[in-house]
């Protein structure tokens, strides 16, 4: 287990590690180090009856030191990785954990380096989780990525990045919590704390991978379905929770991919959740690889040369989230 103190220090330490954490062969290089800021001022809200410790733990016991997950998140924060040549984009990722823990590293990884080598500023976030006691419950992680992507637009000067160039990619159940912030963006889930507060949480274009969306039978995700309600799962509580039943004509523009074959979260989540955007009119767009199981990466289905990375690029540019 890794202390929180421990975390902040070996984030910089780790970073620009390639021992630790290499990139596909043939990709660029991207700008390795990583900058780590809290997503909220001070404490996050609603956790007065929260008793947990955040943790930091290796996902294999003796593993590689990069492969983390948290747990217990109390003090949610947003990790930056700039390009070497920045186009003005940012990307806010949601990596998943069945909203039992977040699968990410503490020294970033290939995805987000993968992100810069694009052009775009990558943000990497952690989330608090709904069966920690939070006063918000199902919304806690959807308060801290809706905080999470307007301190993102509330940094554009700083950074150079056009507000309006803002999209969000979310993988398992953090395509769930992506697919929300997509959707949802009109709910005020929080009280304003500061100006911050008063920008957008709508994202420009939104990219979701092997994504959890229903939480109804019989296709939901068993692990998500549990962690998200806590104990509550209410047919009134499953239909808000889940994605296909609420889009919004104004909803982004959605790339999703997933396989045939995945055994954790059924396929027929991308299926429910893209023919209710079609119906939507959103703009949107399916990849179902034959093979690739779940939680598949840069060099899942298809690889470099013929998977998703190679098919996002030109979604994101055709919805101006970049030239």
């Amino acid at each position: 287990m890794i202390d929180r103190r421990s975390l902040l220090a070996l984030a910089g330490a780790t970073a620009a590690s390639p021992a630790l954490a290499q990139a596909p062969q043939g990709a660029k290089p991207a700008a390795s180090m990583l900058e780590i800021r809290p997503i909220w001022p001070g404490k996050a809200p609603g956790g007065e009856k929260v008793t947990v410790k955040e943790q930091v733990i290796l996902r294999t016991p003796g593993g590689d030191p990069n492969d983390t997950a948290f747990l217990n998140i109390t003090d949610p924060v947003l990790m930056m990785r700039r390009p070497e040549k920045p186009n003005g984009a940012a990307i806010l990722m949601i990596p998943g954990g069945g909203y039992k823990r977040v699968a990410v590293s503490k020294a970033g990884g290939a995805i987000d380096r993968w992100i810069a080598d694009q052009g775009v500023t990558a943000f990497v976030m952690t989330y608090r989780l709904p069966a920690d006691g939070w006063a918000a419950g199902p919304d806690v992680a959807l308060q801290d990525a809706q905080r999470a992507i307007r301190i993102i637009r509330s940094r554009a000067g700083e950074l150079g990045l056009d507000p309006a160039r803002v999209g969000v990619m979310g993988f398992s159940a953090g395509g769930h919590l992506a697919g929300r912030l997509a959707t949802q963006f009109k709910r005020d889930t929080y009280a304003p704390i500061d100006a911050v507060d008063q920008l957008s949480t709508r994202p420009s274009v939104a990219g979701l991978f092997y994504p959890v969306v229903t939480m109804q039978a019989p296709f939901a995700h068993g692990g998500s379905l549990k962690e998200l309600l806590a104990g509550d799962a209410s047919e009134a509580r499953r239909k808000a929770a889940s994605l296909e039943l609420d889009v919004p004509a104004d909803t982004p523009p959605t790339f999703i991919a997933t396989a045939a074959d995945d055994k954790v979260v059924p396929a027929d989540n991308s299926l429910l959740l893209y023919s209710a955007l079609r119906a939507a009119g959103v703009p949107s767009e399916l990849h179902m690889f034959e093979k690739g199981g779940h939680g598949f990466g840069l060099t899942g289905p298809g690889g470099m040369d013929m998977g998703w990375p190679q098919l996002l690029p030109p979604f994101l540019r055709r919805h101006g989230l970049y030239a």
